[in-house]
């Protein structure tokens, strides 16, 4: 099957992206491409590294236009000299293959839950933004990467998994407070697409790894995610969110409050996702409530984040201490509610 976004483009752009894409991989120090507007070619480049992950030394490209010629001369820009490339390129493939390996047997769902595990546990977000941090190489090869690098890394494996797999982009918000552009996933399980945000994920997984935005429909990323800029295809069924499949999502408040008694009596952690009704204030403080009792009732008491927007709220359980600094105790109060940690799933993307 041809890569998703020169589908989308018209048979005089696929000519172009073929021309770049074989330029590029050939490291080509210039090469020709049929005349166009100097603005497309550039998105164009940008599309082949969004379905070719793993042209990662290419970043940018200058453009020449010769007098009376039909032709634009390319000059792509390469990260590294062209051993050093041939070098990364081995290690990389070496780096995925490994990867792939360990999972090549497991079910679709097996295998986008260890990938998204993989950049959750291993992966630190680069606030330095480094120029490899926004490629494969930075999360694969040094431990770093931001959201380009992480979705991109993230569709490599997937590729090599055999699972089908977009990289999608939005634009920035300086109204919402939201500085640069965001990169994502998304994903086809059996029949089905979903929104696979691992960055947001990372940036959540500070005691134990979060799967807040894991297989979620339109209707659930675009709580907190700006519109797609790029093509992409409708993701309309979040049947397989993770909290879902994994009997943590809630829709009665009793049932929340007898998992909070049975993570606080074990002193573990207590993550789940609330879907009974919109989260209000008023809810959320019924919730914190009978969190606090529970663990009240244990002998603890609770210390309590929520990412709002997604509606899934994280506990954790310790002994009575008056000097912790959030308690629920007189949660009757309903300015107690904004004791609550309030996560920022997108904080690198922030101003």
């Amino acid at each position: 099957m041809e890569p998703f976004y020169y589908q989308h483009l018209e048979k005089s752009e696929q000519t172009i992206y073929h021309a770049i894409k074989t330029g590029v991989t050939a490291l080509e120090d210039h090469f020709l491409v049929p005349y166009a507007d100097p603005a497309r070619i550039s998105m164009i480049f940008f599309l082949v590294r969004l379905d070719c992950p793993e042209i990662f030394y290419a970043v940018i490209v200058k453009l020449r236009k010769w007098p009376q010629s039909d032709n634009l001369e390319i000059l792509p820009e390469y990260l590294f000299d062209k051993k050093t490339i041939r070098q990364q390129q081995k290690a990389m493939s070496a780096r995925v293959e490994k990867l792939a390996r360990a999972v090549s047997t497991k079910t679709e769902l097996e295998k986008e839950l260890y990938i998204h595990d993989f950049i959750c546990e291993n992966i630190h977000y680069d606030k330095l933004k480094k120029p490899y941090s926004h490629e494969i190489i930075g999360p694969l090869g040094h431990g770093v990467g931001v959201c380009e690098g992480i979705a991109k890394s993230v569709k490599v494996l997937c590729d090599a998994l055999g699972i089908w797999c977009i990289i999608v982009i939005s634009e920035a918000n300086p109204k919402k407070k939201i500085k640069y552009r965001h990169a994502w996933n998304i994903v086809k399980i059996g029949k089905t697409y979903y929104h696979l945000d691992a960055t947001f994920d990372l940036s959540l997984s500070k005691t134990l790894t979060r799967h807040d935005y894991f297989n979620l429909s339109d209707d659930a990323i675009f709580r907190d995610h700006e519109p797609i800029m790029t093509e992409h295809v409708p993701c309309t069924d979040g049947s397989h969110f993770y909290y879902l499949e994994k009997k943590l999502s809630f829709t009665k408040q009793e049932e929340v409050k007898k998992r909070a008694a049975q993570a606080a009596k074990k002193k573990k952690p207590f993550l789940f996702h609330w879907r009974g009704g919109y989260l209000t204030r008023e809810i959320l403080k019924e919730l914190l409530i009978g969190i606090e009792e529970a663990a009240k009732e244990k002998g603890k008491q609770a210390k309590v984040s929520l990412n709002w927007m997604q509606a899934v709220i994280y506990a954790e359980f310790e002994d009575m201490d008056e000097a912790v600094a959030v308690s629920m105790q007189n949660a009757e109060n309903l300015d107690d509610v904004d004791n609550v940690e309030i996560e920022q799933a997108n904080e690198g993307e922030l101003l």
